[in-house]
């Protein structure tokens, strides 16, 4: 089927209402929430807009071939596509409590969730539904810390979900950010991240060396994978609310996904931050959709 022909699921994954009987390997959830940001609004369109791109890249029975390793990636990979997350516009209190017992009902039915968001406050309620994972970890790729602990006069703005994680979440034993190159930064959320041991790693000190790089990653942890798309540089991808500058390219993206995953048991992904008003052309939204499949492909094998 063409890519612009019949109804968009992410992948041409088949859609179950949430609340209906399936199972998944993964399942993928839309997160189409945007209030908490700080810059150019628009991320409430990521999902929508990572769905109708990704119909490029959909995921036949008999799989994606490789052809230089000759793998056949998500061959017989069952997929769910869950739509998304029926939110309140301006109560954010809840929309975090339908967010945390919307993902909590995917992770109970489905081997890997993979959420579409949104900004990156809605990390924080998701995290939520991960508080039963002894040792958790997360992965968080990024330009900024977001670990503030108050910007302009709010606790839950998308500068805020890992200080909310950690306040809520006892074993979640440590957080690993890479790829921080933001102008501003707040030095009390620096110190306090220090302070509990997560592991700051600015996009210059990225390791080239596999080995190297693996020894800054957690190893045997359950993870989970937090990547904001202004990670990436914004010439390969400018439709995000928040671009910074000399970031990383997707091939960089994708070794650090690879390495993560060959080492831990990644146990949910979320992709936050598209805005597409930003990019009318709609570049942005097809790397983030082929980010999203090549994530599953990489995990899932």
């Amino acid at each position: 089927m063409l890519p612009y022909v019949g109804i968009p699921t992410f992948a041409r994954a088949t859609h179950h209402p949430l609340d209906g009987d399936w199972h998944a390997d993964a399942a993928i959830l839309g997160i189409p929430f945007d209030i908490a940001l700080g810059f150019r609004p628009g991320a409430r369109f990521g999902p929508r807009a990572i769905r109708e791109a990704s119909l490029r890249y959909a995921v036949p029975p008999a799989g994606l071939y490789d052809w230089r390793s000759g793998i056949v990636r998500l061959a017989g990979v069952v997929l769910a596509d869950l739509g998304d997350v029926d939110l309140p516009s301006l109560e954010p209190q809840l929309a975090h409590e339908r967010i945390t017992a919307a993902a909590r009902i995917v992770r109970r039915r489905a081997r890997l969730p993979l959420f579409l968001g949104g900004d990156h406050s809605v990390t924080y309620p998701l995290l939520r539904a991960y508080d039963d994972v002894p040792g958790l970890h997360v992965v968080q790729l990024d330009a900024h810390l977001d670990f503030t602990d108050v910007r302009d006069a709010t606790r839950w703005s998308n500068s805020s979900p890992f200080r909310r994680a950690v306040e809520a979440l006892p074993d979640l034993r440590g957080i690993t950010t890479i790829g921080l190159r933001g102008l501003r930064t707040d030095p009390e959320a620096v110190q306090e991240a220090r302070m509990r041991g997560h592991a700051l790693v600015h996009a210059d000190d990225i390791p080239p060396d596999d080995d190297a790089l693996a020894a800054i990653l957690p190893q045997g942890s359950p993870v989970y994978l937090s990547i904001d798309l202004d990670v990436l540089d914004p010439s390969v991808l400018p439709g995000t609310s928040s671009p910074e500058v000399d970031g990383l390219l997707y091939r960089d993206v994708m070794r650090l996904v690879q390495v993560v995953a060959e080492q831990n048991d990644i146990v949910g992904v979320d992709i936050v931050e598209l805005c597409p008003p930003a990019d009318p052309g709609g570049g942005s939204a097809l790397v983030a959709a082929r980010l999203g499949v090549e994530c599953l492909a990489t995990i899932l094998g």
